[in-house]
């Protein structure tokens, strides 16, 4: 006997009333896309359950995957067995042995299909006396166990789990339309694209790239960085920015406190447009409130008046430390500290404006025409496709 499948639990999908259905379909067609590396694994669902089926497959390879699925509140390892008493006792058996650290345990029966025989109650206690008269140094810990054997009795079968892993929670990956990701390189942005998908959210990404004043090397940050992020979702497309010419002429054109406040207008004006032309609802920042001169409340709403579309700022009210706690739980905190500036870090003025005005950055912007070089920096993009299996270094292959 062995554990043969894997028990995934929703969370707060069950909570979605009339729209249930299509979150969980987005859920399961994510596991299938998660797990599609390992040959004949299937995906399954239940009334309110759903069922990965191994089908000989290392369990603990399956279920690394499964932890980076948003949508998946926990899952436990379960052994399928028929409504039969003395199987159930076998593989309740096998899930207590097979417990690491174990000294205490419950076992805790739902009985579905009201047809089978026996009551929870009462097969509670039956299975509870058979774990403890074939095995030795066990005890019953109704209230605080090291382990609760699970046996949920259906119409189709018998399934039995002992330990629950929790998962990442959250939303599908899908289920909440898709944003633009404003990906600098540094250690805010990854975070936020990461907690915009667990809340179901789709992304791209965009990438303002300055030669030579930022280097392949920076660009490649950047790619790294959303590949990393593709293991919490699907594959993602970078659109890497030339923005080299416009931004040198932002520079020259603008007082040197009120640079940057420009700089920003101009990229959100640029992903405006690829929002549009890509069907995207939304864009994201890494902005934090406070953390710099740009994100004060005052020259956000100054940035902000270049667009009408949303802008979602997942890291708002954070803490530094939670934000880079983050990144080092999702593994782009190592990335996101390499050397190599973006073009957010090359022309930062010596005392940037925190509170910059509507009508005086108008006026600025109102004494040369950018659009040609906006349409140019457009008309440039390079859009990177990358996926778990494209890798980052695949994409770079030869370039340094």
């Amino acid at each position: 006997m062995e554990y043969d499948h894997i028990l995934i639990r929703y969370g707060e999908l069950a909570l979605k009333g009339k729209n249930r259905k299509s979150f969980v379909e987005k859920l399961q067609q994510n596991i299938r896309h998660k797990l599609q590396e390992f040959e004949n694994v299937k995906v399954k669902r239940t009334q309110g359950r759903m069922f990965v089926l191994l089908n000989g497959h290392d369990p603990h390879e399956v279920l690394e995957k499964c932890k980076n699925i948003f949508g998946i509140h926990s899952f436990s390892l379960a052994i399928k067995v028929e409504n039969d008493l003395e199987k159930i006792k076998e593989a309740a058996l096998y899930a207590l042995k097979n417990g690491e650290n174990i000294k205490t345990f419950k076992v805790t029966v739902k009985r579905i299909d009201k047809s089978f025989p026996i009551r929870s109650q009462e097969l509670n206690q039956i299975l509870g006396g058979h774990l403890l008269s074939n095995t030795e140094d066990y005890t019953v810990d109704v209230h605080h166990p090291d382990i609760d054997v699970k046996v949920e009795i259906r119409q189709e079968a018998t399934y039995i789990t002992s330990s629950i892993i929790r998962g990442s929670g959250g939303l599908p990956v899908g289920t909440s339309g898709k944003t633009l990701l404003l990906l600098s390189g540094g250690i805010d942005s990854p975070v936020a694209g990461y907690l915009a998908m667990k809340r179901g959210v789709e992304i791209e990404a965009i990438h303002f790239h300055s030669p030579p004043f930022t280097s392949d090397r920076a660009k490649q940050k950047v790619i790294d960085l959303a590949e990393k992020l593709t293991s919490y979702g699907s594959k993602i497309n970078v659109h890497v920015v030339p923005f080299t010419k416009l931004q040198q002429k932002i520079f020259q054109e603008t007082p040197d406190n009120y640079g940057m406040t420009v700089m920003r207008r101009m990229m959100l004006r640029i992903s405006e447009r690829v929002c549009q032309k890509e069907g995207i609802l939304s864009m994201t920042t890494g902005e934090n409130l406070g953390q710099v001169a740009s994100q004060t409340m005052t020259s956000m709403y100054t940035i902000n008046e270049v667009t009408n579309y949303p802008i979602l700022r997942p890291l708002i009210t954070m803490d530094k430390d939670e934000i880079i706690e983050i990144s080092k739980k999702i593994d782009t905190f190592d990335i996101s500290i390499r050397p190599y500036e973006d073009c957010c870090t090359i022309f930062v003025p010596k005392a940037p404006k925190t509170k910059p005005k509507r009508d005086r950055v108008n006026y600025y912007e109102s004494n040369y025409d950018y659009e040609e070089l906006i349409q140019e920096a457009i008309d440039g993009i390079e859009v990177i496709e990358i996926s778990e299996k494209k890798r980052a270094e695949d994409v770079f292959e030869g370039l340094f």
